[in-house]
């Protein structure tokens, strides 16, 4: 069961100066920490150095969903024997809306099972059918050739960079509101993402399929996934109708800027609430469609048990 620390604190530097907070939450790995270990995590999380005093006021740890403090892991220590895979796509289907306005994908027979009988031995029946459907179907992952005609397809993707990364999951349900749906830079800053997966996990999912899904939708701003760029992220999915906030009138800074640096985009995804923060593999792999910019992919994460 994770816990996590709630406490007003105050610090003081050697070299001068103070830092106080209230109302501050902190994940944990273990119940049994120390007032004087879970100020040391308060510090590692913060990334301050020259320290010289910390006192914590009003301390309570209660059993609580890790949310991805710096120095806190998740993960089992030393190597995990088994891994459990967690399923982060939506099944697509005939007649599914994922995005208003798209069409839903079409399954229709080319060859039934009994059509099949009269093809094959006695006994041998197969069955073969077309799926007619726009690539902006289910979760999908978008590649840059999505937003700029020159850049690379689907095809043209390295699987090294869509496979068996190292993800940072970011829980995000109650980090945005409705009057204040962007996902901003400084909600990301507190983790190290060079080379990761990040997956922003808003809960939004909880609407795919259903009308709600298609209004009020957080998204990730122009200078969140500047911040991410910057950072050095390889990926980022969310679990939302759109890496953009679709209700600003056609503006897509997120898509452009990820997608013209070379930062692959997976949206729609679902299940992140089931990741922890730190120590899951990702892979979201769509076929290697030439002149194709966006596909459905089985997203899935490998976590450590």
């Amino acid at each position: 069961m994770p816990y996590r620390a709630h406490f007003d604190f105050d610090i003081r530097f050697a070299n001068g100066g103070e830092l106080s907070g209230t109302g501050f939450r902190l994940d944990l790995p273990d119940r049994d920490l120390s007032e004087a270990e879970i100020g040391r995590l308060l510090v590692q999380h913060l990334g301050l150095a020259l320290v010289d005093e910390v006192d914590l006021r009003g301390l309570r740890i209660v059993e609580e969903p890790h949310r991805g403090s710096r120095g806190v892991s998740d993960a089992a220590s030393g190597a995990a024997a088994t891994t459990r895979v967690v399923d982060l796509s939506h099944p697509i289907r005939a007649g599914l809306v994922t995005y208003p306005g798209l069409p839903a994908p079409e399954i229709t027979p080319h060859l039934t099972r009994e059509d099949s009988r009269a093809k094959y031995a006695p006994g041998t029946e197969f069955a073969m059918d077309i799926l007619t459907m726009i690539g902006n179907t289910g979760t999908y992952l978008d590649s840059p050739f999505h937003r700029y005609a020159e850049g690379p397809d689907l095809a043209g993707l390295e699987l090294s960079s869509l496979v068996g990364l190292r993800a940072e999951v970011f829980h995000l349900e109650d980090a945005w509101t409705p009057e204040r749906r962007g996902i901003r830079p400084e909600t990301l800053a507190d983790r190290d993402v060079r080379g990761v997966a990040v997956l922003l996990h808003t809960g939004w999912d909880r609407w795919f399929g259903r009308p709600e899904y298609g209004s009020g939708a957080p998204f990730l701003t122009g200078e969140g996934a500047q911040w991410l760029i910057d950072a050095g992220a390889a990926l980022v999915g969310i679990d939302s109708l759109n890496i953009d906030d679709t209700e600003s009138g056609g503006e897509r800074p997120a898509h452009s800027l990820l997608l013209g640096a070379g930062v692959h985009v997976v949206e729609h995804l679902t299940n992140l609430g089931e990741l922890p923060p730190r120590g899951a593999r990702f892979t979201a792999a769509p076929p290697a469609v030439e002149g194709f910019g966006t596909f459905p992919v089985r997203a899935f994460a490998e976590v450590p048990v």
